[in-house]
């Protein structure tokens, strides 16, 4: 272990529930009463961020949006609005294959529904100049599950540093984890026969897998859900682009995800029962 490294024991950790699962936060402080004051203060933004992005919480920007008719507009929370951009950034990046308007076919996996899933139709607009979006045309529902906890995670960094931490390991249950400052921190890629640790340092690490969500992963491409890897880890600067990567590469093909790897990105797959960077 570096002079910049630091075993979890040594943090201050606190637990919230949100966005159906845990949330932990393992704080460097020299300080206890400003680790609990900042702990409670990213508590309450968590909640703040769920109540807005969630598609299950009635009233929320994301429901109302899954509520609109064809021709209607409706003006957007700034918070709601900035991860619509960003998810709209990660489409792009990821030509075409991370889609936040697939709600109606996500549920159908989920909810293991008889039958072939709903077909894809409607079309929703962001507007680029104003906090709005536009329904064109009824149909498409928006899943933030694959963006929302990195986009979470992001935003409490953002307000841990403007309180002064130095260092933390911010964490959405097992899918993401974000670790900021100088401390280097050990965080251990689990499979289910073999493990893999990694030093994780001013970056954010984020998991999906068929043991984790992957069963409900769904590709514009083809609804039959046919994954490479068993589980796959995306290491990015930030935690909203390293949860939507990871999504992307269980749809990827193993020469796509290849040529990612030639060009610098870091990611981990889980291929015949030991775990490796590709």
């Amino acid at each position: 272990m570096d002079e910049g490294a630091c075993a979890m024991s040594e943090a201050l950790v606190y637990t919230h529930e949100a966005m159906k699962t845990i949330f932990t936060f393992r704080i460097v402080s020299e300080d206890p009463r400003l680790a609990h004051d900042v702990a409670h203060a990213s508590i309450g933004l968590l909640d703040e961020i769920d109540n807005t992005l969630s598609r299950y919480v009635a009233g929320s920007d994301v429901w109302l949006i899954n509520q609109m008719q064809s021709g209607e507009t409706r003006f957007l929370s700034e918070r709601c609005y900035e991860c619509l951009r960003l998810a709209l950034d990660a489409y792009v990046q990821t030509g075409g294959l991370f889609d936040i308007t697939l709600g109606r076919q996500i549920e159908h996996q989920k909810n293991e529904v008889e039958g072939p899933a709903p077909a894809l139709q409607g079309q929703l607009m962001v507007d680029p100049d104003k906090p709005a979006i536009h329904c064109a045309e009824a149909g498409r529902e928006i899943d933030l599950g694959g963006i929302g906890k990195g986009y979470a995670l992001d935003e409490i960094r953002k307000l841990m540093q403007e309180w002064g931490i130095q260092s933390a390991l911010l964490s959405a249950g097992g899918s993401t984890q974000l670790a900021f400052g100088p401390t280097t921190w050990s965080i251990e890629l689990q499979g289910d026969n073999s493990k893999h640790t990694i030093e994780l340092r001013n970056q954010a690490l984020s998991a999906s897998g068929t043991g984790i969500q992957g069963s409900h992963i769904i590709s514009p491409r083809d609804s039959s859900s046919r994954y490479s890897y068993k589980r796959m880890w995306c290491i990015e600067d930030s935690a909203t682009f390293a949860d939507a990567w990871s999504t992307t590469l269980m749809l990827m093909a193993p020469s796509e995800i290849q040529a990612l790897s030639t060009n610098g990105a870091e990611i981990y797959a889980e291929a015949d029962g030991k775990i490796s960077r590709l």
